[in-house]
């Protein structure tokens, strides 16, 4: 009796300590698309490690960790591919995808998103030599070869762009750099951090970005970045809460540090 006695205490015990502890925040990122998510060999002060091998940093990584902090969790950085994001949300593999991700239509048929936590401008990322370096609008792109990534919002806006030459959508931005620099394309459609930091890795790129009216149209939502839920998710009040305490100068201090801090390699 003693001993059974002894092991029910045991159990309490263990139950008791392991209600006292966080719970886990399970977000699915590429950690491939640099200044917003990226992989190093490293650790930093920054970066997280991911379960995978290697570490995670970026833009989405440290609002992911302000978000895992107030909620009181602790974070998990899940590397998947930007095909699998919405999959492995919808069947519970992650809690919330924070991966640069815009809160289309298209996608909100699907899954919930938050409030944005960044916003962007499109641009199109060219040679600094190329024969498209210098232009100034849309139509300065007729007969480009222009591409974009794999099922995004960017590579459907190519079509505003009368006489272009639509290439092939790629599956990452480190793809279309290669094909870039090796004369496949002629530019790749970008967010104005991802082309600040592809610029950083690479000087023989530049981008080109619009004055009002000369560039492309898009919604507020398309240029937009906001984090993915479950439909009907209890975090879509919560993160938002949090969203509400970062002002737009801390984001844009956030996004800045990320630039800096990508390793050139990327």
């Amino acid at each position: 009796m003693k001993k059974i006695a002894m092991l029910a205490l045991a159990m309490m015990m263990l139950c008791v300590c392991a209600t006292g502890m966080a719970d886990t925040l399970k977000v699915g990122m590429e950690c491939n698309y640099a200044p917003y998510n990226w992989t190093q060999s490293a650790p930093s002060d920054e970066a997280v490690a991911i379960e995978a091998g290697g570490y995670a940093d970026g833009y989405d990584v440290r609002i992911a960790k302000r978000i895992a902090e107030e909620l009181g969790m602790e974070l998990e950085i899940v590397k998947t591919e930007w095909d699998g994001l919405v999959p492995s949300l919808m069947s519970g593999k992650i809690d919330c995808i924070i991966a640069g991700m815009s809160p289309t239509e298209e996608r909100k048929v699907t899954i919930d998103f938050t409030e944005p936590y960044y916003e962007s401008e499109l641009c199109v990322v060219v040679m600094n030599d190329g024969a498209y370096a210098n232009a100034a609008s849309l139509a300065d792109f007729s007969g480009a070869k222009i591409t974009g990534q794999l099922n995004t919002f960017h590579y459907t806006v190519i079509d505003q762009i009368d006489g272009v030459k639509k290439m092939p959508a790629m599956e990452t931005f480190p793809a279309m750099i290669v094909a870039l620099t090796a004369g496949a394309i002629d530019g790749y459609i970008s967010e104005r951090p991802g082309a600040v930091s592809a610029m950083a890795s690479n000087p023989s790129i530049g981008y080109v970005a619009f004055a009002e009216g000369q560039g492309f149209e898009a919604s507020p939502e398309d240029v937009a970045i906001a984090v993915g839920v479950v439909k009907g998710s209890d975090l879509t009040e919560k993160i938002n809460a949090i969203l509400t305490n970062i002002s737009r100068e801390e984001r844009s201090a956030l996004m800045d540090a990320a630039v800096a801090a990508q390793p050139l390699s990327e």
